[in-house]
């Protein structure tokens, strides 16, 4: 099979397209031929070595020490599964899934190999493999942080910064569902989509101060890490939360004591990879509530051209890679001839 490795850190001219044999599935796993991969800033972060400062050991010690532990990138798929294992009943070759293989990585590849009740799911007809792949990273990161870890209530006012990304544009999209009110902080050149994803109100942070005095919410969210304690403290009410999900060092380790001082609360952490995490998401972009971004497409043998387009640091919402389009196609005529007999 096709796939692209690395064995160093640095920018997309270290990963390189290399011919692996196509794994085999133990008795409890699926294989899965991939329609569909992103290039998401786990991606980046893994293969750039690119931490928030004072981390740089910490980095290491996740990837690997002296080079990459993963050599293979890739941490959301969809696609067919193409073999079961012995011992698995819940999928059945044929089979459309949403895979999540997040920190163990893997899904820059035709094939990759999942556990059967691991984060995996089935794809919902009504989203194409291409949604389908840029459903998992994103939107399980913001329904984590805003459903589980800050518990968003209807009603409440949320300013949520880097809103266009695809941690942000999820995040917008999930508090309006909750019924939050929505300030988006953003470029103005992606203002009218995340208008379009359901924000009240768009901060470009270019013209405007993202913290306007006077102005205070219940809850304040970093997607990007560029809205340190000492800025969004200001424009949290008494009792408000800050939502890290990316940010300084120093905020992520002292950041809860800052805030208890203040009279208002941190949550930070790293996002849960939980199955049922991967199952909620995937069933609101099957309702129509969620919808993932998609910036760019690229084909396979472009991957090193979607990892430059996220290092530009300008992406909105997701990268996706297409892997083998013949998927769908193949997956639809089964339909048809399946609806003949």
């Amino acid at each position: 099979m096709l796939a692209y490795s690395y064995s160093q850190y640095g920018s997309p001219d270290v990963i390189t397209q290399v011919t692996l044999p196509q794994p085999t599935p133990k008795p409890n796993e699926v294989l899965v031929r991939i329609s569909a991969t992103t290039v998401s800033a786990g991606d980046w972060r893994a293969r750039s070595l690119t931490m928030p400062k004072g981390l740089g050991l910490m980095g290491r010690l996740v990837f690997g020490i002296t080079g990459p532990r993963k050599p293979i990138l890739g941490t959301e798929f969809s696609g067919v599964i193409e073999a079961v294992g012995a011992n698995v009943t819940n999928f059945q070759t044929g089979d459309a899934v949403i895979g999540f293989p997040g920190a163990a990585l893997g899904a820059h590849a035709e094939f990759i190999t999942m556990p059967a009740d691991g984060k995996l799911t089935a794809k919902p007809d009504n989203i194409s493999f291409e949604h389908a792949a840029a459903i998992p990273f994103g939107a399980t990161t913001a329904y984590d942080f805003l459903v589980n870890k800050a518990k968003l209530q209807r009603g409440e006012t949320v300013l949520i910064n880097g809103a266009s990304g695809s941690v942000g544009s999820a995040c917008v999209q999930i508090a309006k569902h909750l019924g939050a009110h929505v300030t988006a902080v953003c470029s103005g050149g992606n203002a009218e989509m995340v208008r379009g994803l359901g924000a009240d109100h768009v901060i470009d942070y270019r013209t405007q101060d993202v913290i306007e005095t006077g102005i205070q919410y219940d809850m304040v969210v970093d997607t990007v890490g560029t809205l340190p304690w000492a800025q969004a403290k200001h424009a949290i009410k008494r009792g408000g939360k800050m939502v890290l999900i990316a940010g300084i060092t120093s905020d992520m380790f002292l950041g809860g004591i800052k805030a208890r001082l203040a009279g208002k609360k941190m949550v930070g952490g790293v996002a849960s990879e939980h199955r049922d995490i991967l199952e909620a998401v995937v069933s609101l972009a099957a309702q129509g509530v969620l919808q993932p971004v998609i910036d760019r497409s690229y084909a396979l043998d472009d991957m090193k051209a979607a990892h430059a387009h996220v290092d530009t640091g300008r992406k909105k919402g997701n990268v996706v890679v297409t892997v083998n389009s013949r998927n769908g196609a193949r997956r639809d005529r089964g339909k048809e001839i399946l609806r003949q007999l």
